[in-house]
């Protein structure tokens, strides 16, 4: 009896928070799908994308890149990390939009904020990588996915990388989501640190584009979790005021 009630809870709890197929545009305003809003940050990022790829002028762009850069070599190997970051992306958007309404207003808010403020430094300030190799080293399967994504992804529009800024977003959102296994929040934080470093291994960014996410992803943490830090800071001092009293510290 109790695996079935387990099963049967199991079973519940994959269900959707919300059942989508009652979903028409004429219902994008009730509060069960007021959320579908956010997806259109997409169609504004991919629109100013297409323009910050298309209307800038080459001559305007400044080259990022550091000495570090060239002592970090290309290693192909890295490839299955920064691929990873567009399933994990996918996959964290597509749990929480199922499953967890909340956590994805808060992770797409963290996209758009991150989008918004990549977007403004890359017209203010457009930038390009300089670092890739010529030829690829070495002839084999993951070279040549490499070299296929040389050839649709431009190397312009580089600092800050949304790729670690991304990364940042999705670990936090899924460090702060209640009811998942402790393990695979260990494994996207592992990832989230893989995916960044895995930039510079393949030359798709330079270091600086890197430290250039930092703080930008810093922001849209300060943003879209303030009240989450700052009801961790006061169970955090609460949690300090009783351990004082049973110790009978003033």
């Amino acid at each position: 009896m109790r695996q079935k009630e387990h099963a049967e809870r199991r079973i519940r709890l994959r269900k959707p928070v919300v059942d989508y197929r009652e979903f028409r545009l004429s219902r994008i305003n009730e509060p069960r799908f007021s959320h579908v809003k956010l997806l259109g940050g997409w169609v504004v990022y991919l629109a100013l994308y297409f323009i910050t790829e298309n209307f800038i002028p080459a001559s305007s762009l400044h080259v990022i890149h550091c000495a570090l850069d060239d002592m970090i070599p290309f290693n192909e190997g890295f490839l299955i990390f920064y691929c990873w970051w567009y399933v994990l992306l996918g996959i964290s958007l597509l749990y929480f939009f199922l499953y967890d309404i909340n956590s994805f207003k808060k992770l797409q808010t963290f996209i758009m904020i991150t989008q918004a403020v990549a977007m403004f430094i890359y017209i203010v300030y457009p930038s390009i990588q300089i670092g890739r190799p010529e030829v690829m080293p070495r002839d084999n399967f993951l070279c040549d996915v490499m070299a296929f994504i040389y050839a649709f992804d431009t190397p312009t529009g580089v600092c800050p990388s949304l790729h670690v800024a991304y990364s940042m977003g999705i670990a936090s959102a899924w460090n702060k989501c209640r009811g998942v296994s402790p393990h695979w929040k260990r494994f996207v934080i592992i990832s989230a640190f893989l995916i960044s470093i895995s930039v510079v291994f393949v030359k798709q960014h330079s270091v600086l584009d890197v430290l250039c996410a930092i703080p930008v992803g810093t922001l849209a943490e300060y943003i879209v979790f303030a009240r989450t830090h700052t009801a961790r800071r006061r169970l955090f001092r609460r949690r300090i005021r009783n351990l004082a009293a049973r110790l009978g510290v003033s």
